[in-house]
C-alpha cells in the first residue's frame, strides 16, 4: 500500500487519513428506520409484510421499536430475537432473547444495530407468543452490506 501511495504522490500517513475518512463515511450512511413506520410497534400490525415493503436494510442501521409502556389502556409489548428460522415461524421464544422490556419503547424506543452480517428474527414476546403468532408482530430481516460508489 505505501508503495502505490508514493507513486500516487500521497504519502502513507496521508493514505491512511483518506482510508479512515472513506471508512467512517461509509459508516455514517447507515439509515435509522423505525419498525411499522407510523405505525410503531403494535399488536395487529403484519410486520412481515411491513419488513418486505421496506426492504431492503443494511448492515449498521439502527431499528427503531418505539411502543407505548404498560398502562390502563394499552398492552404491554416486547422485543425479542429469536434464534432461528423455525423459531420464527413458530413463534417458539422457549430460546429467545429478550432485546427490549416492556418499559424500553417509550419516548424515542429502543434501538437496534445490526452490526452482523446474519439473518435477524424479531418477535414480541408478551402472552406466551400470543402478540407473534395472531397479532403478527414478527419480522425477519438479513442486512445487505451496503456498496459505495467513490
Amino acid at each position: 500500500m505505501s508503495i502505490m501511495a508514493f507513486k500516487c504522490g500521497v504519502s502513507y500517513v496521508e493514505g491512511l487519513i483518506i482510508l479512515v475518512t472513506a471508512f467512517m463515511l461509509a459508516v455514517g450512511h447507515a439509515n435509522t428506520i423505525v419498525i411499522g413506520g407510523a405505525e410503531n410497534w403494535h399488536f395487529g400490525f403484519n410486520y412481515t409484510n411491513w419488513a418486505f415493503q421496506n426492504s431492503p436494510l443494511y448492515l449498521n442501521d439502527t431499528l427503531v421499536f418505539k411502543y407505548d409502556p404498560p398502562n390502563g389502556t394499552t398492552f404491554p409489548h416486547s422485543v425479542y430475537l429469536l434464534r432461528d428460522f423455525r423459531s420464527f415461524l413458530r413463534c417458539d421464544l422457549r430460546r429467545a432473547k429478550r432485546v427490549a422490556s416492556v418499559t424500553q419503547g417509550g419516548g424515542d424506543g429502543f434501538k437496534f444495530v445490526m452490526k452482523r452480517w446474519q439473518p435477524y428474527y424479531f418477535a414480541c414476546g408478551e402472552r406466551a407468543g400470543f402478540h407473534c403468532n395472531v397479532g403478527m408482530m414478527k419480522f425477519a430481516v438479513m442486512p445487505l452490506p451496503r456498496c459505495h460508489i467513490w
